[in-house]
Order: C-alpha cells, then structure tokens, then sequence
C-alpha cells in the first residue's frame, strides 16, 4: 500500500510518527512523505530513514497513492481534497481537520467504539475517514461503557485543555510566558525579605504588559486561563463547544435521536493532555461501584480511580497521564441532586487518542484487510 503523510512535522504528526515507528507500522506500507514548503529536500526522519520530500500541492503525486494521511490542517484539506477526488483519485483520505467530519460521506473514527461502523463504511466503499474532536474524542472513551450500555440522558462536559491543543507556537508561547513571569519576579522570590504581595503584583504587572508575549493566544494564559476557543457561533457557544453534541452523536450513529451534550471549553496552562469535568444523567438509578465498573470494563485504556485525595492527585492529572494512552477516570459519584445524576473527572493526552493515535489505528484497519 503506497501511503501519502502529509503535516508529519507539526504536533500532531510529530505523535502521529512517534508512534508508528513505536510500533512497527511503516514495516507494513511504502510510506511517502510530502512537504508544503520544501519539496525536493532530503530529510532524515525519527527512525533514521533519508527520504526526499514530494510536494503536498502536486496533484500528479497524490493521485499515486493509495492513502493519504494528512495532519496539515483544515487549510491544506479544503485545497486539496476536493480536487483531488474530481481528479478521479479513489484512495483513502484519513485525516486529523474537522473539515469533513459532518460530511455525509465520511466517518468520524474513533474505533474502540465504531469498529463495527468503521468495516461497514469500507464494504460500502466509504474513502473518507476523519479523527474526531479531541476532547469529544477523550470523553467519548472514559464513558464508553455507559454509552454501549445506552445509560446516558445527557452529559455536561466542562474542559481544561492544554496549550498543545492550539499548535506548537501556542506551546511556546506559553514556556514564554511561564519565563517572563518568573523573570520579573525572580530577585523578590530569591530574598527571605520578598513580600508575598509584592511578587504578586510584580507579576500582575508583567502579565499585564505589552511586551508580554501574547502574539498567539491573544491574551495571558500562564497565570490566567482562557474560557474560549475556537470562532465564535454567535449564540453564545464556541465551536469547540458545539463539536461535542455534533461528534458524539455522529459517532454513535445518533443523529436522528441525538445525546445532549454541552459545557464550557477552557484552555489552561498545562502543556499537554485535555482533563474533562463531567457531569451527566443516567437512565435509572445505578450503584456507584456498578457505575465504575461499567467505565472501567468498557475498554483496555480506561482505568477507574477511586475517589480519595491521595489516588486522585497522584493519577488524575495531566503530569501523570502525558505521552501515554492511559484514560483514567475519578471523582465518580452520585450527586446530591434530583434524577440520577453523576460526576466523573478524566484526563487523557489529546495529542494521542484526541488526535494521532485514531488516525494511526484507522491506516492499520486498512492495511489488514
């Protein structure tokens, strides 16, 4: 299978490459990679391989291949995919942008979930196959067995997602944030004498700055958070926002009978993973312990934690759930609410199930058939 990877340097195509050479994938495709801005350079790649870039925008070159896996972005899917397709190319396009994830023809992957969805696209011969949301993605997975179970009437789904969510630039935006605050306060924190007032209205003052650096997240977000992202849909919710309803149901094949699903999207000063407030109503009564095992049973990424302090600020976080596949979810109870309603907390790395990994399984489904 000749396979087109097309944004394999950003973040998420950085992951995207992490983990297929982790795991022996390009043993099984003829891997061809592309480049929107250096076409023709030789490059050394994470595994030691030199290859020679094709160009990302050459129409001629992507129509050779068989699947096109594409991190570059909404921009690049827009230019391309279509054309491409009136070219005549029949190939696979499996892709990380939300651009055609509400298309009719495409199916959001998330194949711990619609495996079975998945293999009937492709005998149907659906070519399009698009990762979905990362925060609907992570949260769609630490409640998957109560969705399998069709328990749940609703769900509230408050987010704290890393900088890492909004691209490199933001990650280092934010490290040069982290560094300017502690710039300006460093002589006041070095001396016994430094009042705790003073160092905080040193940083405030540096926060507040011009030449704090605010070039991508418009605003502070070390020392601060954002409880905004994505455009602005003009009735009050973000787009971010809006995924979560739309995604999920497309997922689970709801549409006609959706889930509701809503919540507030905040950005905050972590580097990575996307942690999850949830809060949600089930269909009858279910005994707590009942509830975590349906959660923890559900699927081989999910672990419960019990809900004490010292399980939780050791494993619910995003410190110790960077750079693996682990879902843990806590905080599990009933609320002291009418109807049964439940809360959960759970972090998961949104470069990883919230984007590459998704991607990296659908290319494998297609490689074993």
């Amino acid at each position: 299978m000749q396979v087109g990877l097309v944004g394999w340097r950003g973040m998420v195509g950085s992951v995207l490459m992490q983990r297929m050479i982790a795991e022996k994938d390009f043993k099984n495709v003829a891997s061809v990679f592309f480049s929107t801005s250096q076409s023709g350079q030789a490059v050394t790649l994470r595994d030691g391989r030199e290859v020679v870039l094709k160009d990302a925008n050459d129409l001629s070159q992507l129509l050779k291949m068989d699947a096109i896996v594409s991190c570059q972005g909404g921009d690049y899917t827009q230019k391309i995919h279509g054309p491409l397709r009136d070219a005549g190319w029949q190939g696979y396009w499996i892709d990380a942008a939300s651009t055609l994830r509400m298309a009719s023809n495409a199916l959001v992957v998330l194949d711990p979930i619609n495996i079975d969805d998945i293999h009937a696209a492709l005998d149907d011969g659906k070519k399009d196959f698009i990762g979905g949301n990362c925060t609907t993605s992570l949260m769609m997975l630490a409640m998957h067995g109560l969705f399998r179970d069709e328990l749940v009437e609703w769900v509230s789904a408050m987010t704290y997602q890393a900088a890492s969510g909004a691209g490199a630039q933001n990650v280092r935006e934010l490290i040069e944030q982290m560094g300017s605050i502690y710039e300006a306060s460093k002589d006041d924190l070095a001396s016994p004498k430094g009042g705790i007032l003073d160092i905080d209205a040193l940083v405030l003052d540096r926060m507040r700055a011009k030449e704090f650096p605010t070039e991508y997240f418009g605003t502070p977000l070390a020392g601060s958070l954002i409880p905004w992202i994505d455009a602005d849909l003009g009735n009050g919710q973000s787009r971010e926002e809006w995924k979560a309803q739309a995604e999920t149901n497309k997922i689970l094949g709801r549409q006609g009978d959706p889930i509701p699903v809503e919540g507030i999207c905040v950005r905050i000063g972590a580097m990575r993973c996307h942690s999850q407030a949830l809060t949600f109503k089930l269909s009858n009564s279910v005994p707590v312990l009942e509830v975590e095992k349906i959660l923890g049973d559900a699927n081989e990424w999910v672990s419960v934690i019990p809900n004490d302090k010292p399980s939780t600020i050791s494993m619910l976080s995003p410190t110790s759930v960077t750079s693996t596949l682990n879902i843990p979810v806590g905080r599990v109870r009933k609320l002291n609410l009418p109807g049964n309603i439940y809360s959960a907390f759970t972090v998961g790395d949104q470069l990883l199930w919230g984007a590459a990994e998704p991607l990296r399984r659908m290319l494998q489904i297609l490689v074993r058939r």
